[in-house]
């Protein structure tokens, strides 16, 4: 028997961009390959949100990587959470470190990152990253390969 929890409320629909982060429904599905350890990784690089201080759009390449536990996340749902985060006034760290905490406390999965390599505001580039304790000594973990800003291409 399918758990209800588990089935997609978005894959397959037209959904509408949450206005708000705490309004996005993340999707979880089973993992395919439990028991497996191995790396999921989704690459973000037009990911924005705004200044909480003058309201002026903020723009950040994110990479999330994880090790899957019991489910994985479904990516439309993911997006829809991302894109959340358009009219959403907060600081770098705290969209990067909630967006990693989010799908940590949720999706529950063996290992999680996320880098958040934001572009300059008053000229200094910001990065933040934040992950959820050591990853497992057998999982292959590449680089995150996001360049040092240079125009962040």
């Amino acid at each position: 028997m399918t758990d209800p929890a588990l089935t997609p409320l978005h894959l397959g629909q037209t959904s509408a961009l949450p206005t708000r982060p705490e309004e996005a429904e993340l999707d979880y599905v089973p993992n395919p390959r439990p028991g497996r350890n191995y790396l999921v990784r989704f690459a973000v690089p037009e990911f924005t949100s705004l200044c909480p201080v003058t309201g002026q759009p903020d723009f950040a390449h994110l990479v999330i990587d994880y090790a899957p536990g019991d489910t994985i996340v479904e990516s439309k749902s993911l997006k829809l959470f991302l894109g959340s985060f358009r009219n959403h006034a907060a600081f770098h760290e705290d969209c990067t470190v909630g967006i990693g905490e989010r799908l940590f406390t949720e999706m529950k999965p063996v290992w999680l990152r996320i880098g958040g390599y934001w572009y300059p505001r008053g000229g200094i580039p910001i990065d933040v990253f934040w992950q959820s304790g050591a990853p497992p000594q057998d999982l292959w973990l590449p680089a995150q390969d996001v360049p040092g800003y240079r125009g962040r291409g």
